[in-house]
C-alpha cells in the first residue's frame, strides 16, 4: 500500500505541484484547501504524514497543527508545514505547536518529497527504540554509552552524550532550543538558551568531519541529518 500524504493549501496551483511531484515519487495524496476539511480528513483518513500551509482561511495551519496533536486520533501523525512566514516568531510558534518540519515558500518540490520520505523513514518505531544509532561513520553505542566516528571512540561529556543521542533519536526533525534545554538537562523553566549553542559548539569539536551531521537551523535550533 503506497503511504497516504494529506496536502492542506488553498492555493490550488500549490496543491497540483506538490501532488504531481509526491504521485511521481510512489504516494497516494489526499487534499483539503481550508483547515475544518484538513482536520476531517486527518481523522477519517489517517494519512501517513501531513503537508499544512499556515495561510489558510478562517482556521488557520497553527490551529490546525494544534487541533490535531490534542486529538488522540491525530497526534502521532508527522507534520510538515508550508509557510511564506519566514520570521523566527512564526518558525518557533509551528514548532512549538507540535509541527515536525517547516519548509518555507517558495519552495523546492524536490526537497519538499525529500524530506516526506525521511520523515517518514525515521518515523518507524524500530528507529526510535534502537540501541544502536548510525550516520555514515558515526556510531552512537547507546547502551555502552560510546559514540565512535571511523571505529575511533570520541570522548564526550554525559550531557554531550544526552545531546547528541536525543537530536539523533529524532533524525531529520528541527529541535528548537528550548525543547532540548527541557529533554537533555530537564529544565521546567526557561534559562539562557546559549547554553545549548556552547554544547554544540563543544559537541561538534569533538565529532570532528561527522559534525556535519548536525544542521543549524537559523533562529530555531538543531537538526541531526545524514544526509
Amino acid at each position: 500500500m503506497k503511504p497516504k500524504i494529506l496536502v492542506v493549501d488553498d492555493e490550488p496551483d500549490a496543491v497540483e505541484l506538490i501532488e504531481f511531484n509526491l504521485k511521481g515519487a510512489g504516494f497516494d495524496v489526499i487534499s483539503a484547501d481550508d483547515g475544518a476539511e484538513a482536520v476531517q480528513k486527518a481523522r477519517t483518513a489517517q494519512p501517513n504524514l501531513i503537508i499544512l500551509d499556515v495561510m489558510l482561511p478562517e482556521m488557520d495551519g497553527m490551529e490546525v497543527c494544534k487541533t490535531l496533536r490534542r486529538d488522540p486520533a491525530t497526534a502521532k501523525i508527522p507534520i510538515i508545514m508550508l509557510t511564506a512566514k519566514a520570521a523566527e516568531i512564526d518558525r518557533v510558534l509551528g514548532l512549538e505547536l507540535g509541527a515536525d518540519d517547516y519548509v518555507t515558500k517558495p519552495f523546492s518540490p524536490r526537497e519538499l518529497v525529500l524530506r516526506v520520505k525521511n520523515m517518514l523513514r525515521r518515523g518507524q518505531p524500530t528507529e526510535e527504540k534502537q540501541e544502536q544509532i548510525r550516520a555514515g561513520d558515526l556510531v552512537i553505542d547507546i547502551p555502552r554509552h560510546q559514540v565512535t566516528v571511523k571505529g575511533k571512540k570520541v570522548d564526550l561529556t554525559a550531557t554531550e552524550f544526552r545531546l547528541l543521542t536525543v537530536l539523533a533519536q529524532r533524525r531529520g526533525r528541527v529541535q528548537s532550543r528550548d525543547q532540548l534545554l527541557q529533554d537533555v538537562w530537564e529544565y521546567d523553566n526557561l534559562i539562557d538558551t546559549r547554553t545549548v549553542d556552547t554544547h554544540m559548539r563543544r559537541l561538534r569539536e569533538k565529532l570532528g568531519p561527522a559534525a556535519r551531521y548536525l544542521d543549524t537551523i537559523r533562529g530555531v535550533g538543531y537538526r541531526f541529518t545524514d544526509e
